[in-house]
């Protein structure tokens, strides 16, 4: 379990994030399905959360991008930019809320395979908060960074 400060927030470093995280996502197969699940399911979400409250998901966008912001401004930036995205592709594929949670659940099943492939659980059972630096380590390998290597 990771420590945490006084504000509820992680004390670990963007780097030790990545590190952590890269632990359980060393097979090729499981990261690429990773690389497509993962912002499958961060804009499915934001997709099940625009269709029942606009206002409360840019909310929550908010607080994800400051938890972001607290561990690397290039990260924040970086996943700023595609929360806009995906504002952009919602905007023009105006799906309801079936469709996303239809596309969240075939994700998370994609996922699963993966871990199941890759033989180790998923990070996020150790720590909820790795739900969070699952788009961040996705931001980083597509950045050009190795999984032990974050955006600084």
């Amino acid at each position: 379990m990771s420590r945490i400060n006084r504000t509820g927030m992680s004390k670990r470093t963007l780097e030790q994030w990545i590190s952590e995280y890269a632990v359980s996502h060393q097979n090729l197969v499981n990261k690429k399905i990773h690389w497509l699940c993962v912002p499958t399911i961060f804009i499915s979400l934001l997709g099940m959360g625009m269709s029942l409250s606009v206002w409360m998901t840019l909310i929550l966008s908010a607080l994800v991008l400051l938890f972001y912001m607290q561990l690397s401004t290039p990260l924040f930036l970086a996943m700023g930019i595609f929360i806009l995205i995906c504002l952009a592709v919602m905007a023009a594929l105006p799906l309801g809320f079936k469709v996303w949670a239809g596309v969240f659940v075939v994700a998370w099943i994609g996922q699963f395979i993966g871990h199941k492939i890759e033989g180790k659980k998923p990070s996020f059972f150790e720590d909820l908060q790795f739900l969070l630096i699952g788009p961040a380590w996705v931001a980083n390998n597509f950045l050009g960074n190795k999984d032990k290597q974050a955006v600084a």
